[in-house]
């Protein structure tokens, strides 16, 4: 059975259990009155932007807004988190006693203390010293608070590639760098495609948070249209659904890379 295949049927389940949930619970004498109708033009509307901009065409509603934002965040929070990430990894296993104390309480202190508290510090303390926008400060705590947990899965994954490895390497004349990056890094990420994967899944729907420092996202958006319309359940299911679209489909490029690497073994 195919990958694609496989993503069909997990769906089509899913769908099929809400479905029954959802009459499940009708049947049982729930008195809400859904508003299913009002959800799309939240999504997508065609008309005017406002009097300043007369021109009439698709434009994206709130909670569309909200996540494209959410996904401009997580992307960027991704590759930021990537990058302190593999230098935190590499700096973890250095010789030199500083750096890898260094990186050390630097993993241990994001770990060790919630991802809300750091987005506020970064944000009225750093943020209001560096002069940072919600924006740069939100996608600044993502990245910091990911850094550290891909650093430990990328000092895991170096340390699971044998050791003749970099022996071999050093012996054909490369430097430490050398070596790093052309033998060691990229069996390395062979092995530790999984729990990043994991981990940014789980970095989408961190991404949430950022909600709290008034940066219009997914859920802000939800909020507010919740407030205005008290189309509650309606709004939350679909700011679900958006959710596990990103999720969804970060999960299934993974495994097609994964799948990719392996052709190439």
């Amino acid at each position: 059975m195919t990958f694609n295949k496989r993503s069909l049927i997990t769906l089509a389940v899913l769908a099929i259990l809400v479905t029954a949930a959802y009459y499940f619970l009708i049947r049982r004498g729930i008195t809400y009155i859904w508003h299913w109708e009002k959800v799309p033009e939240m999504l997508f509307y065609i008309g005017s932007k406002s009097a300043d901009d007369p021109v009439v065409r698709l434009r994206m509603g709130v909670l569309m807004m909200g996540f494209v934002l959410t996904l401009k965040i997580s992307v960027l929070a991704t590759f930021f988190g990537i990058i302190i990430g593999t230098v935190v990894g590499i700096a973890r296993l250095s010789k030199e006693p500083v750096t890898r104390g260094l990186s050390l309480a630097y993993v241990e202190l994001i770990r060790n203390t919630p991802l809300l508290v750091q987005i506020f510090m970064i944000y009225f303390f750093v943020g209001s010293i560096l002069r940072l926008s919600a924006f740069v400060a939100g996608t600044a705590g993502l990245s910091i608070f990911a850094g550290a947990y891909v650093g430990e899965i990328v000092r895991s994954g170096i340390q699971s590639i044998h050791k003749g490895q970099m022996e071999a390497a050093r012996s054909l004349g490369m430097s430490y760098a050398q070596a790093m990056r052309y033998v060691i890094l990229p069996q390395a990420f062979k092995r530790i495609i999984p729990p990043l994967a994991g981990q940014f899944i789980s970095l989408i729907k961190d991404s949430s948070l950022v909600s709290v420092i008034a940066l219009a996202d997914l859920t802000f958006q939800g909020q507010q249209a919740v407030a205005r319309s008290y189309y509650t359940f309606e709004i939350w299911f679909t700011v679900a659904f958006l959710y596990l679209i990103m999720t969804f489909s970060l999960s299934m490029a993974t495994q097609f890379v994964e799948r990719r690497l392996s052709i190439s073994d």
